[in-house]
């Protein structure tokens, strides 16, 4: 493993990430959630090591986003695809993790697959003063109700000083880019309301909007949010031919993104300033070898075992605090 600890701790710097975990199930079987291929008894043979591998593994990693520039651990982290609290609770207290202040935001959503999104955050510098979710109503083309993960909003105070998170997952490409597409406008569209109705309370409210949206900065769905909300998306000039936070069919893509409001660019006392943004594919992350070389390192390809980290790389903001 690489060594981090060499960065210097700079203390008026705060990281915020964003994680795709790849189907963080536990290993208990769940009557309300589609968990059946994520149990020591399924075909992908979900066991108690391959559960702690895949915990030992993401902890590591949540541990470093954003070290090479603040020395610390992330401040403020979204995750996806995580089954329950349990899962959840399991990887804040794993070793790389246990022995930060960490504690999470997390609510149940009517997603079909049983997977939820989730804040983690670190008590020493974020306070949650509130927190809820909203649906999004979706529907297949028969008409029957499509359920999907709600957006979580957390609104708290980062080093005394007031932030909204929003942390969302979109619906996937599964069927296909242009078939799924609406589904994805209509959550832009429920995101954007979310954002009308906070602004009407506080119309400074500094949002920082991050997820796994399924689409690219220059998709429909988050160039119409962006520009109809006076955002700022950090994450539209990393995308590259060779680079991004997943690949599927010989393509990157920056599906995992944060974007904020551009009162973060405001640079007055006592207050929260972007500082930069990237994704973190650091090599340890990476498929070391192979024809997918250089990609995600998966925990599963299929039903086969690879006992990576993840099919998405994390991606983060820092903020300084003036």
């Amino acid at each position: 493993m690489i060594d981090f600890d060499d960065a210097e701790v700079r203390p008026n710097l705060y990281t915020t990430a964003f994680y795709n975990l790849e189907n963080l199930f536990d290993i208990y079987d769940d009557k309300h959630t589609n968990d059946n291929d994520f149990l020591p008894i399924s075909k992908k043979k979900w066991t108690p090591k391959r559960y702690d591998n895949k915990l030992r593994k993401l902890s590591y990693a949540i541990s470093n986003i954003g070290r090479r520039e603040t020395g610390k651990h992330p401040a403020l982290i979204g995750i996806a695809e995580v089954e329950n609290a349990t899962a959840i609770k399991a990887l804040i207290e794993f070793k790389h993790l246990e022995d930060y202040n960490y504690d999470y935001v997390h609510y149940n959503s009517p997603d079909e697959r049983g997977i939820d999104v989730a804040l983690i955050y670190d008590r020493d510098v974020f306070e949650v003063t509130n927190s809820e979710t909203y649906t999004i109503t979706l529907f297949d083309d028969d008409g029957s109700p499509d359920y999907t993960r709600d957006i979580l909003l957390v609104s708290g105070l980062l080093e005394g000083l007031p932030v909204h998170v929003l942390v969302n997952h979109w619906s996937s490409r599964r069927e296909g880019e242009k078939e799924t597409e609406p589904k994805r406008i209509v959550a832009s569209k429920r995101l954007s309301e979310v954002i009308d109705e906070l602004r009407q309370e506080q119309p400074e409210a500094k949002l920082i909007i991050m997820g796994d949206f399924n689409d690219d900065p220059s998709s429909t769905s988050i160039k119409s949010l962006v520009e109809s909300q006076n955002l700022y998306n950090p994450m539209e000039t990393l995308r590259s031919y060779s680079r991004g936070t997943t690949y599927h069919s010989r393509q990157w893509n920056l599906f995992d993104q944060i974007i904020i409001s551009t009162n973060f660019f405001e640079n007055t006392p006592n207050s929260l300033e972007f500082h930069s943004a990237n994704i973190f594919d650091e090599d340890f992350l990476k498929q070391f070898d192979g024809k997918f070389k250089g990609t995600p390192f998966r925990t599963y390809v299929g039903s086969k075992y690879h006992g990576g980290y993840s099919d998405h790389f994390p991606v983060y903001a820092i903020f300084k605090k003036n």
